[in-house]
C-alpha cells in the first residue's frame, strides 16, 4: 500500500482531534482527505502499487488566466481551472464552481470524487471538475457572462461531448451552462447541446435534472431506513444547507412523509419538533432573504442545530462540516451526505465508533450526475424522455448503486464509505486493465 496520510494513520491523539494547527489544516485539505480514503480502499483490495499510481494521479490539469473588462471599464484577470481526473470509463464529467476560495487542490479532489461517484453509479463517465476564482455576489450578469465565455474559450480543447462534459456546481446554474454551450457551439460552427449538462429545457436540458440530486438523496434515505425498519413518518431529519440540494431534498422528503425538524443555513437555523412546513419556509426565505424569523419554527444557533437528536442528518452545503471536532457531538442514526466531502477522514472512525450509518457522498448525491448522464444521452439521441421516465430510471440506478455498496460492505467487512470507494476503484481499475496502457 502507498503512503498513508498522517491524519489517518500513525497520528497522535492530539493530531487525530485536530488540536494541532498543522493536523487541523491537513484534516481540512480535500485532496488529502480523498487520498486517505483512496489509500484505505486500495489497501483492502490488495491493489498493485503501479495501478494505484494510475488511479491516484489526475490525467490532466489546466490553469487559465481570464482577462475580463468589467462594467466600469477596469480590466481584471481571473484564474480558472479544469481538472480531468480519469477518462478510463468514458469522457470526464463534473461541474464548474464560481467562488472566491476555489483552489486547484479543491478542484483536483472534487474531480477524483466525480470519478468514484460515476463508477459507483455505474455510468460511463470519468471524473472532471472546474472552477473560477471570483465572487459572483459582486459581479453583474454581463460580467459573469464575459467570464464564462472567456473561460469556456480557454478550455475549449479540453471539453466536448466525447471528452469532458461540464455541469453546474456552486454559484453556477442553467444560464451559465447555456453560455458555455453557446460559446462552444460558436467555435465549432454547429450547435452542440451535449457539451454541457444542467442546461435549460429549451436548450436540450432534461426534465427532472434540477431536482435530481435532492431526489437521489431521498431515494438513498428510503433505502437506508429499510436497514433500521423505520418508516418516513417515524424519521426526524435535520437538513444543513437549503440550496438546490438540501432544499429540494427537504421538499421531496417532506412530501414522502419525513419529518423535517430543522433546517440550517449560513445565517442561522430554524427548528420545529413537530416538523417544519418546507413550502412555507421557502416562501418566507423568498420574501425576507433568510430562513430566520420564520413563524412556523424557532430560531436556534446553527452549530448547536447540527447536534440535534434525529434519525437522519443531511449535510447538503460545503465540505468539512463533520470533522474530528464535530463528529463526537452528533446525535443522528444515519448520516446522509448530500454535499461533496462534508466529512473529513479523521471523522470517519469517530462515526464508526458511534455506530452512525453513513451513506457516503459518492453514493448519496449521485442523483445529479446520473440525470446529467440521462441528459447527455437524450441530447445525443435527439429524443427526450418524460419526467416520470427520468425519475423511474433514476430510482432504478440509485437503488442498484446502494445495494452494490451494501453488498461490498458486507462481503469485505468494511464501513459503507470504504465499501463505496472499493467498489469504485475496482470498476475503474477493471476498465484500465481491459484497455491496457498505451505506450
Amino acid at each position: 500500500m502507498s503512503t498513508v496520510h498522517p491524519v489517518t494513520a500513525g497520528a497522535s491523539e492530539q493530531e487525530q482531534t485536530g488540536a494541532g494547527p498543522l493536523a487541523w489544516e491537513q484534516e481540512l485539505n480535500p485532496w488529502l482527505a480523498a487520498e486517505a480514503r483512496f489509500n484505505l480502499a486500495a489497501g483492502r483490495l490488495g491493489m498493485d502499487e503501479g495501478l494505484q499510481k494510475v488511479l491516484r494521479t489526475p490525467a490532466r490539469e489546466l490553469t487559465v488566466y481570464i482577462p475580463v473588462m468589467l462594467d466600469d471599464g477596469r480590466i481584471e484577470v481571473f484564474t480558472g481551472y479544469r481538472v480531468q481526473h480519469s477518462i478510463a470509463r468514458g469522457p470526464a464529467k463534473g461541474g464548474v464552481r464560481y467562488a472566491p476560495d476555489v483552489t486547484l487542490e479543491e478542484v483536483r479532489a472534487l474531480s477524483s470524487w466525480m470519478t468514484w461517484k460515476c463508477a459507483v453509479a455505474n455510468i460511463p463517465f470519468g471524473g472532471g471538475k472546474g472552477g473560477v476564482i471570483c465572487d459572483p455576489a459582486v459581479l453583474s450578469q454581463s460580467e459573469l457572462e464575459r467570464i464564462t465565455r472567456r473561460y469556456t474559450a480557454d478550455i475549449l480543447e479540453f471539453i466536448g461531448p466525447e471528452k469532458d462534459i461540464p455541469a453546474p456546481d456552486m454559484n453556477t446554474n442553467e444560464q451559465v451552462m447555456a453560455w458555455m454551450m453557446d460559446t462552444y457551439s460558436m467555435h465549432n460552427r454547429q450547435t452542440t447541446t451535449a457539451v454541457v449538462t444542467g442546461k435549460p429545457l429549451d436548450l436540450g436540458g432534461s426534465r427532472g435534472r434540477r431536482e435530481a440530486t435532492g431526489r437521489g438523496c431521498m431515494i438513498a434515505a428510503l433505502e437506508a431506513l429499510k436497514r433500521f425498519g423505520l418508516e418516513p413518518g417515524q424519521t426526524r431529519v435535520v437538513v444543513q444547507g437549503f440550496g438546490n440540494v438540501g432544499g429540494m431534498a427537504a421538499v421531496l422528503m417532506a412530501r414522502a412523509g419525513f419529518k423535517i425538524v430543522c433546517v440550517i443555513e449560513y445565517d442561522g437555523a430554524v427548528y420545529n419538533a413537530g416538523g417544519l412546513d418546507i413550502g412555507a419556509l421557502m416562501e418566507h426565505r423568498r420574501e425576507t432573504g433568510s430562513i430566520t424569523g420564520f413563524a412556523g419554527g424557532e430560531d436556534m444557533d446553527r452549530q448547536e442545530a447540527l447536534y440535534l437528536p434525529c434519525e437522519v442528518l443531511l449535510p447538503a452545503a460545503k465540505e468539512n462540516v463533520i470533522t474530528s471536532r464535530t463528529a463526537p457531538k452528533l446525535n443522528c442514526r444515519i448520516l446522509l451526505e448530500g454535499a461533496n466531502g462534508p466529512t473529513t477522514a479523521p471523522a470517519d472512525e469517530i462515526l464508526a465508533e458511534k455506530g452512525v450509518f453513513v451513506v457516503p457522498d459518492i453514493l448519496a448525491n449521485a442523483g445529479g450526475v446520473t440525470v446529467s448522464y440521462f441528459e447527455w444521452v437524450q441530447d445525443r439521441m435527439g429524443y427526450f424522455w418524460s419526467e416520470q421516465v427520468v425519475n423511474d430510471r433514476l430510482t432504478e440506478m440509485m437503488v442498484a448503486g446502494f445495494d452494490s455498496v451494501m453488498q461490498y460492505a458486507q462481503a469485505h467487512g468494511v464501513h459503507n464509505r470504504t465499501a463505496a470507494y472499493m467498489l469504485a476503484l475496482d470498476r475503474v481499475a477493471f476498465a484500465i486493465k481491459l484497455r491496457g496502457l498505451y505506450a
